[in-house]
Parts: structure tokens; C-alpha cells; sequence
């Protein structure tokens, strides 16, 4: 079965946007070692995020944009080379792996354990991830606000 491959409807982030993250980088520098280890994971998720295929970026850079206006106490690192998002106690919440890195078909959007999706016996803790749409962001909004709940 051939792979297919949706595109994002994104073009990636928009030079305001990229201005923004920067500015941002530097507050967090100004704050202190602490303020500095933040400005730096976020730094090492906005590069792992350059290096990726463009349909692959599109998406990587609206999950980095839903997760950290919903979950802004989760900050930016990498994870395996990954963009991943961490709570106060450094471990990983949320991550997103692009389909390049593996070779896969589909990125995925992942949670670890110390995601609060628990759902009885059984509940997904990935998402195979193709194409972004309004209807997949509030999925994603709704998954990060239950995992940092």
C-alpha cells in the first residue's frame, strides 16, 4: 500500500511569529540559570523543528504552538532529537515525532506516563498524525489540558 501523505495547511511559522520566540528566548535568558535552561530547550525544539521535511515542520509547528498556548507551564525541550514538552519536574509530558525520523508513514504526537490520560485498563497514549485542521487542534487542546489536569 503506497504511503500518502496529507499537507499541512500551515506555512510554517510567520516571521512575527519566529520574532515572538525569539523575544521570548531572551526573557527567559534574563531570568536566570533556571530562565536560561527554559530559553534553551526552547531554542533546541524551535532548531529540531528547522531541520525537519516541510510537511513534517507544518505540523510540528502547530503542535509546538497549541501545546505551549495551552499548557504554558510545560516547557519546550528535546527529547531523542524531538520536540517534546516537560512539567516542573523535567519529565516529559507530550512529544511529537515526524515521520522522517523513522521513515514512518504518519508524525506521531505522544504522551508518557506522566500524562494524566489514565482511562481504565486501556487508553492510547499516541496519535498518528497526518494533516492539521481545526477539528484535530481541539483534539490536541482537549489531550493537553487532560494530561497536565
Amino acid at each position: 500500500m503506497p504511503a500518502k501523505r496529507s499537507t499541512a495547511t500551515s506555512e510554517g511559522f510567520s516571521a512575527e511569529e519566529r520574532a515572538a520566540m525569539k523575544e521570548r528566548a531572551a526573557e527567559l535568558r534574563a531570568e536566570g540559570k533556571k530562565g536560561a535552561k527554559k530559553a534553551d530547550g526552547l531554542q533546541a525544539v524551535l532548531d529540531s523543528i528547522a531541520k525537519m521535511a516541510p510537511e513534517d515542520r507544518a505540523l510540528a509547528e502547530r503542535v509546538h504552538v497549541t501545546v505551549t498556548s495551552t499548557a504554558p507551564e510545560l516547557s519546550p525541550k528535546t527529547w531523542y532529537g524531538m520536540p517534546a514538552y516537560a512539567n516542573a519536574d523535567d519529565k516529559v509530558v507530550v512529544f511529537f515525532q515526524d515521520s522522517g525520523k523513522f521513515k514512518y508513514r504518519y508524525s506521531t504526537l505522544g504522551f508518557q506516563d506522566t500524562a494524566n490520560l489514565d482511562d481504565g485498563d486501556l487508553w492510547p497514549t499516541s496519535y498518528a498524525l497526518q494533516n492539521w485542521s481545526p477539528a484535530v487542534e481541539k483534539q490536541v487542546v482537549d489531550l493537553v489540558k487532560t494530561a497536565i489536569s
